[in-house]
């Protein structure tokens, strides 16, 4: 009998978990200036990626261990890729259980208008990583980080 309610509380529980990770919000040029806006206190760090990016899972999920450790980190992932592909984007976040994280995607005609508004030095390779510090200042990478060069961005 236990077990039978256990199987029955199991799939109850399955039955309304959602079907998959939260969709990322779209990022159009209106959005950039918020995206970027110095935060109240600590540090944003802005994650760019895209599906094509070879490197950019590994530099992600060394992003938010960073983040899981240092309280005052705010994480944001911005896939470079349109937001029509919504589905793979949330689809390849999840099976990296990278799903917990603010999740921005492109909704714009013309992407290199956003890249340019996002870093007027980057030149959309990806991974790129944005350092925002409460104090005004900014720094940028581009390419996978580990938690040694992480700790250099953002000293």
């Amino acid at each position: 009998m236990r077990r039978l309610a256990l199987a029955c509380a199991l799939s109850l529980a399955a039955a309304t978990m959602p079907a998959s990770a939260a969709a990322p919000v779209a990022l159009g040029t209106d959005d950039v200036a918020a995206l970027l806006a110095v935060p109240a206190k600590g540090v944003r760090l802005i994650a760019i990626w895209s599906l094509d990016c070879a490197y950019c899972e590994q530099n992600l999920s060394a992003l938010l261990a960073y983040q899981r450790s240092h309280a005052d980190v705010d994480l944001v992932f911005v896939a470079t890729d349109p937001l029509s592909q919504s589905r793979a984007l949330e689809a390849r976040l999840k099976a990296a259980k990278l799903d917990g994280v603010p999740s921005r995607a492109y909704a714009e005609a013309t992407p290199d208008r956003l890249n340019f508004l996002i870093d007027q030095t980057w030149g959309g390779e990806t991974p790129r990583t944005l350092v925002i510090r409460a104090d005004g200042k900014r720094k940028a990478a581009s390419g996978a980080l580990d938690a040694a060069r992480i700790a250099r961005l953002l000293n």
